[in-house]
């Protein structure tokens, strides 16, 4: 019954040291893992400036080319879909150093 008992208190003493991080910390990402995510996004920020607007002065009056318009429609989703694969790249990228 003794064993058993010190067996536990062992594990339970292993386990306290190693999820307690003190000194060097190790992180998931690096410097170039967040550039890659801040790039990500500052173009997902530029795509929904781009899809803002389209009000009309008057609003019984619907202006289709203001609203429906290449930048809106095309060119903001576009940059967006780059924006979010950025993001991907960012976090499924290997950090340089190893992880270590």
């Amino acid at each position: 019954m003794a064993t058993a008992n010190t067996k536990t208190t062992s594990a339970t003493k292993a386990r306290s040291t190693n999820s307690d991080p003190r000194g060097n910390q190790v992180f998931l990402f690096d410097k170039g893992n967040y550039m890659w995510m801040i790039i990500g996004v500052v173009l997902i920020l530029i795509s929904l400036f781009l899809m803002a607007g389209g009000k009309s002065e008057d609003p019984n009056q619907f202006n289709y080319d203001q609203l429906y318009s290449f930048r809106r429609i095309t060119l903001a989703p576009i940059i967006m879909m780059i924006g979010f694969a950025i993001e991907v790249y960012a976090i499924m990228k290997k950090p340089s150093n190893g992880g270590e």
